[in-house]
């Protein structure tokens, strides 16, 4: 299984960006894909999640309303789109995924590298 996550860089706060995970690998069609994030000096959060199968997502408070994660089946693809960006908002973002549905990070086996998110403020 391999992830391939893009689509960092440096935004003014109150922009936005869109990051893009690609998986491959996975020969079950049931998996979850989440986005991670892990700002200078802090523990790695878990950001948001979304399922394989059905779509259903999850987001950490602190981006609800504003993150939205998404899914291309056709293309293997993650999305998450980030509005309204704050500059407690930069960290290196990683996506993984997991054959279960767990927002855990000890339960996700498999990594993309990160993208770096910078906001300004």
């Amino acid at each position: 299984v391999q992830l391939q996550a893009s689509g960092g860089g440096l935004v003014q706060a109150g922009g936005s960006l869109r990051l893009s995970c690609a998986v491959s690998g996975f020969t079950s069609d049931y998996y979850t894909v989440a986005w991670f994030r892990q700002a200078p000096g802090k523990d790695r959060e878990g950001v948001s999640f979304i399922s394989s199968s059905d779509g259903s997502t999850h987001y950490a408070n602190s981006v609800k309303g504003r993150f939205t994660i998404s899914r291309d089946k056709a293309r293997n693809t993650v999305y998450l789109q980030m509005n309204s960006l704050k500059p407690e908002d930069t960290a290196v973002y990683y996506c993984a995924a997991s054959q279960v549905w767990s927002r855990a990070q000890d339960q996700y086996d498999y990594w993309g590298q990160g993208t770096q998110v910078t906001v300004s403020s």
